[in-house]
């Protein structure tokens, strides 16, 4: 499956995001999707992911309660919706797609989009 991301950009403390992962190759339907951020000299980190269905997510402690991860596997897609942004949350994100439910690790997400740059100016 090939993913590609988009929807970043520039936002100033406080404001709203909303990323996009859409998928060809192969159906949505088939994976976990996740999304992961990796700041410049910083490892990469778990975000968000959300079950085959939709109807499981979960997220990183640090974004609970501003992020919410959601799909559409009619339109192959997934997406971040991003509210009451950080400066700390500059980083690029990344979609990725996993046969494992749970997670958190990198490592088990076997498919990964380009990247998409998002900056919270303070």
């Amino acid at each position: 499956v090939q993913l590609q991301a988009c929807g970043g950009g520039l936002v100033q403390a406080g404001g709203s995001l909303r990323l996009s992962c859409a998928a060809s190759g192969h159906s949505l339907s088939r994976y976990v999707m996740g999304w992961f951020r990796q700041a410049p000299g910083k490892e990469r980190e778990f975000v968000a992911a959300i079950s085959w269905s939709g109807g499981s997510t979960y997220q990183a402690d640090s974004v609970k309660g501003r992020f919410t991860i959601s799909r559409d596997n009619a339109k192959n897609t997934v997406y971040l919706q991003m509210n009451s942004l950080k400066p700390e949350d500059s980083a690029v994100y990344y979609c990725a797609a996993s046969n494992f439910y749970g997670s958190t690790w990198y490592k088990e997400y076997a498919y990964w989009g380009q990247g998409t740059q998002v900056t919270v100016s303070s």
